[in-house]
């Protein structure tokens, strides 16, 4: 066979491979027929388990390494004090901490005026020992941080859990109106195309927010997890399901 010959062939199956694969790109792209959109939501009460107490604590100084340590030893000695009332390791979490130089701005540019170090703890009360926030606080604010906000929230474990559950329901919500929709057209609800997660969330409740004065904000923040019940939670969640219409 001439090269010239198998030179043609090459090319054709080229095309005919390339027209190939962009048909099956273009299906897939394209919408898909005969289907319905539904959305679901669905939302849970329940009772928070603990109580969250945020620690802030903020350390400058004329360069980095120094802001560092003297943060670093802030936070030792509020986590020691923590651990003698009775807590554990795992009670108390890093929740952020940032190094940064600050600038004082005037018409001649910026000018340096030292680095600042802060770092957020987090302590968290289980609903057996919520009593002892008010020595947490003290455990704090007496080893040099303040007190950020207080707030009733879910742990990690029943928040993972309600989230899981309101999503089944908000998935089990979307079902129930497509097959409605379904219904009204004289038709039966086939597979499921696409499902999409909208989102789902909780708002804690907040008992306490800084305002800015450290002694007088400890005294109010003692004073607002003082036989105060907390209130019912919402766990929200909502998905999008597209089904085929059988």
């Amino acid at each position: 066979m001439e090269s010239s010959v198998k030179i043609a062939i090459i090319i054709a199956i080229t095309i005919l491979i390339v027209a190939f694969m962009g048909y099956s790109l273009f299906n897939k792209a394209m919408p898909v027929k005969d289907t319905i959109s539904s959305q679901g939501s669905a939302e849970i009460k329940t009772m928070p388990d603990i109580v969250a107490v945020y620690l802030s604590i903020e350390t400058n100084a004329s360069d980095a390494t120094t802001a560092k340590d003297k943060n670093a030893n802030i936070s030792e000695d509020v986590t020691t004090a923590l651990l003698k009332l009775g807590l554990e390791r795992k009670d108390i979490t890093t929740q952020s901490y940032n190094i940064y130089e600050e600038f004082d701005w005037t018409d001649e540019g910026r000018k340096s005026i030292g680095w600042k170090a802060s770092n957020q703890l987090k302590v968290e009360l289980k609903s057996e020992k919520t009593d002892m926030a008010g020595d947490v606080i003290d455990a704090g604010v007496d080893n040099g941080a303040r007190v950020s906000y207080i707030n009733f929230e879910l742990s990690l474990t029943e928040e993972n859990k309600y989230k899981a559950q309101a999503l089944t329901l908000a998935t089990q919500d979307a079902k129930v109106k497509a097959e409605a929709i379904a219904t009204g057209l004289e038709k039966k609800l086939g597979d499921v195309v696409s499902v999409s997660n909208l989102g789902w969330g909780y708002n804690p409740w907040p008992l306490y927010r800084d305002e800015g004065v450290v002694m007088a904000g400890a005294a109010e923040a003692k004073q607002a997890v003082t036989d105060i019940q907390p209130g019912e939670q919402t766990v929200s969640a909502s998905v999008s399901v597209v089904y085929k219409i059988a």
